[in-house]
This record gives C-alpha cells, sequence and structure tokens, in this order.
C-alpha cells in the first residue's frame, strides 16, 4: 500500500506532546479504515523504539506474559522485548496494542501499565463496545478514546497527489464565493471518483496506483465479505439478523423515502426485536444511522425517535459495490458510467449517503426531520439532516439542510421548514453538483465543501 497521510496523525501527536503518558490512546474503527497503518507510522517517526503486540494472531506466550507477570513489570517488559528482539527506552518507546479486543485482559491493565509511566501506549480495535469484549473487565479511566473514519475527501485528494485545492474550496467556503467552472469541474471530478472508490485506504491505494476502478472495486468485496464474516463470527444470537440488515441496506436507501422498513427485514417485524442488530453494526462502525428529530431545537438528543431512523452505509465506495451484482466484479464501464452520471441508478442515495458519511466523519451526530399530515399539505415535509451550530445561543441554533444529486430540483420542504421554525433555524443549506451561490439567506453548497460545515 502507497504512504497514506491521515489527519487523525496530528491528534496522536498532540496527544504524545501533551499528556506525557498520563493516559493511554485507544483508536475505534471500522475494520479496514487505516487504525494498524497509522499509528505504526506514527510510531516509527516519533519514539526511539516501538513494539506492536497484534492480538488477532499473537502467540499465547505473549497473552501469558500479561497474566504472569501483571505484578512485575520489569519481567513483563523485559519478556515482551526480548519476544520482539526490541530495546524499550524509558518515555521514548510506545507500546502497540493492536486489535485489543481480542485479548480485553491487556486493555483492563492499561489502568497499571500507564501509572507506571515508562512508555506510551496506543490500542486499536473494533467491536470494542460489543459485550463479549469487554465482559469481565473493568474498562480503565486511563484510556482516552477517538474514533477513526475512512478517508475524507481531502485525505483523498492527498492521496490523488492534490494539495493545493482543498486549501482554495476553504477558502471559496469562507468567502462564500464560487470556485468558478473550471476549478468546480475539476474538484467534482475528483468528489465523484471519491464517491465511487471511498476511503478505505487499500482499495484507494489500488485506485492510486492502477486509476482501475474494477481492480478496485475487488478490494471492496473483500472488506465486504470480511465484515460478513466478522458477523458471523461475533454477532452471537442474533447474527442473521445482523446479517439481513447489513444485506438490504443497498434496497432501502434505494427508496425515495430512506427510513428504514422493518417490513423489508420480516413481515410484521417490530423495532424491539431488531434493536440490538441495528446496534452491532453501529457500534462496529460499519453504518452510520441516522435518527429521527421531531423538532429542531438546541438539544436534539431529547427530540430523538429511536424508531424512526435511517441506516447509511459507513463508506459509500462499499455501498456502490454492494448495490451491483456481488456475484462478480463490476465492469471498468459501469463505473465510467457513474462518473459522467450515464448509469440507470438512482444517484441520490449514494449522494445522500456520502453526505451522511462526511457530517459524521466532521464530529456531527445525524439527524432528520420528518413530518406526514393527510389534512393539511402544508405540514407535510422532509429535510435530510439537522445539524447543530458550535456555539449554542437562545434561538436559531440548528441548520436545515436538503442533499440534491440532480441540476433539477425544488426545495418545497425546505421552504415549509423555515416557515415554520423560523426563530430556531440557523443558515439552511443546500447542498447540490453546482458550484457555490447564495440566495435569500439560503446557502447552496457544492458537495465537495460539505466536510467544512
Amino acid at each position: 500500500m502507497c504512504e497514506m497521510e491521515r489527519k487523525i496523525y496530528k491528534k496522536l501527536l498532540e496527544w504524545k506532546q501533551q499528556e506525557q503518558g498520563s493516559v493511554a490512546l485507544l483508536i475505534d474503527g471500522a475494520r479496514r479504515v487505516g487504525k494498524s497503518y497509522i499509528v505504526e507510522q506514527f510510531a516509527k517517526r516519533e519514539y526511539k523504539t516501538y513494539i506492536l503486540i497484534d492480538f488477532a494472531r499473537v502467540e499465547d506466550d505473549v497473552k501469558n506474559y500479561f497474566v504472569n507477570y501483571k505484578n512485575d513489570y520489569d519481567g513483563l517488559f523485559r519478556n515482551l522485548s526480548l519476544h520482539y528482539r526490541t530495546q524499550l527506552h524509558e518515555r521514548n518507546s510506545l507500546i502497540i496494542f493492536d486489535e485489543v479486543q481480542f485479548f480485553p485482559q491487556a486493555r483492563a491493565a492499561i489502568k497499571y501499565l500507564v501509572a507506571d509511566h515508562r512508555y506510551d501506549y496506543i490500542e486499536t480495535g473494533s467491536l470494542l463496545s460489543i459485550n463479549s469484549n469487554v465482559a469481565d473487565i473493568l474498562i480503565p479511566s486511563e484510556e482516552r478514546r477517538i474514533k477513526m473514519y475512512p478517508m475524507d475527501f481531502e485525505e483523498f485528494l492527498w492521496a490523488m497527489g492534490d494539495d493545493m485545492l482543498m486549501p482554495y474550496i476553504k477558502e471559496c467556503f469562507e468567502k462564500q464565493k464560487p470556485l468558478g467552472e473550471s476549478l468546480h469541474r475539476r474538484a467534482i471530478d475528483y468528489f465523484r471518483q471519491y464517491l465511487i472508490v471511498g476511503g478505505m485506504p487499500q482499495v484507494v491505494s489500488e485506485y492510486v496506483k492502477n486509476k482501475n476502478f474494477e481492480r478496485a472495486d475487488r478490494k471492496k468485496r473483500d472488506i465486504i465479505e470480511l465484515y460478513r464474516s466478522d458477523i458471523r463470527k461475533y454477532a452471537k444470537g442474533y447474527e442473521s439478523k445482523v446479517v439481513k440488515i447489513f444485506d438490504t441496506l443497498p434496497g432501502q436507501l434505494q427508496k425515495h423515502e430512506k427510513k428504514f422498513r422493518l417490513s423489508a427485514l420480516k413481515e410484521g417485524a417490530r423495532f424491539r426485536d431488531y434493536e440490538s442488530s441495528f446496534l452491532w453494526l453501529e457500534d462496529a462502525m460499519v453504518v452510520n444511522v441516522c435518527y429521527a428529530a421531531s423538532e429542531p431545537t438546541a438539544g436534539l438528543r431529547l427530540k430523538k425517535d429511536d424508531s424512526s431512523f435511517k441506516c447509511y452505509m459507513g463508506d459509500t465506495g462499499l455501498l456502490v459495490s454492494m448495490a451491483f451484482n456481488e456475484a462478480e466484479t463490476a465492469k471498468e464501464e459501469i463505473f465510467r458510467k457513474l462518473m459522467l452520471s450515464k448509469l440507470e441508478i438512482n444517484e441520490g442515495m449514494l449522494v445522500e449517503n456520502i453526505v451522511a458519511q462526511m457530517l459524521r466523519a466532521s464530529g456531527h451526530e445525524l439527524y432528520f426531520f420528518s413530518n406526514y399530515s393527510k389534512t393539511d399539505s402544508s405540514q407535510t415535509m422532509e429535510i435530510d439532516f439537522l445539524v447543530r451550530k458550535n456555539n449554542i445561543t437562545s434561538r436559531h441554533n440548528i441548520s436545515p439542510i436538503e442533499v440534491k444529486s440532480t441540476k433539477n430540483y425544488t426545495t418545497v420542504s425546505l421552504n415549509k421548514f423555515q416557515h415554520k421554525y423560523a426563530s430556531a433555524l440557523s443558515i439552511p443549506y443546500v447542498i447540490h453538483t453546482s458550484d457555490l451561490k447564495v440566495v435569500d439567506g439560503v446557502v447552496y453548497l457544492p458537495l465537495y465543501m460539505t466536510p467544512l460545515l
């Protein structure tokens, strides 16, 4: 895999410099988002030496060190040093607990290892909140948890060798001015490649090397099958329900009304019968769940309806591959048509999915608004996303967002929503495929500016 720069590296550096070993770092993310890779790159650059313990494949001898020497850290470090043939240096070595969910006892030991203070510790893992991975251990308070997502659009541009375009996009966003026809076309071209390829580092690396969508698609299908394998292994007791939800995602998002319909899983299905299955996928960071909010108030969580939600794929590139026949790799011609918007597929599901992905990676919890009235059409409206502004005030805290995948569209729902909730709303946005413009107080943003909200 070619070298990938990731924004999370800056967070790792800040942690090292500010904490000086007083707290361990736990990086949580879906499988194959690049956790192990970036942590090892960080270790190589920022420490004199490091030891990486991969608990997914480590020998029993190493696991036994944590059991037999739990009260003798001199013995523990001596054995680790000998086993990995690496000299450890006090306050200048990093010990990485990779895939720590496979050996929870090591995670429990973090409390005492941090107190010992000889070395720094980073843990990485997936499925970290799954009950079987935290049973019988006390989660250490000396652990700072951060989430890692697939590569964002700017990181994709870096991988493609363009580190100048996004700074200009940011400047245009701040000044609320369009990029202009030529640069907008260039940005949209990159963005459509990003939408198809997605943000999984192995997939991006394959595409960067060969500029071939078909070869990248093979990598994506490997990841999709890995996710199915994880479900079968770890979703104990309800694996069939989780697989069913996972496999129906493209069909659910294909519909105009994208709220998840439980009837697609089983006739008469009730939310309480499937709640644990959705939570499993959300904990595994395979999906991004967007919940209905009954009002656009600053406390969106207080207006959350757990039983009414949309379920987006965590990586849009994977969704693209899932949308086609999985019996074989999709052909290059299909992706070329998708690049040119000449494929008979509901692009709205892909565009809305990638907006959800970008908002989530930017730190937003996902909410939408939906209301239907049989008697009063002025009360029927659907707003794709609601985001809260950073600095809460007494009024005008929520920005409604409408997502448009074509150039011909209306903003009927947004207009009605603004009229009804004027005092609660901040800047309204329409995210579309055209350049930036501002009309009657509504900011029309090109898709590639979504991460800047």
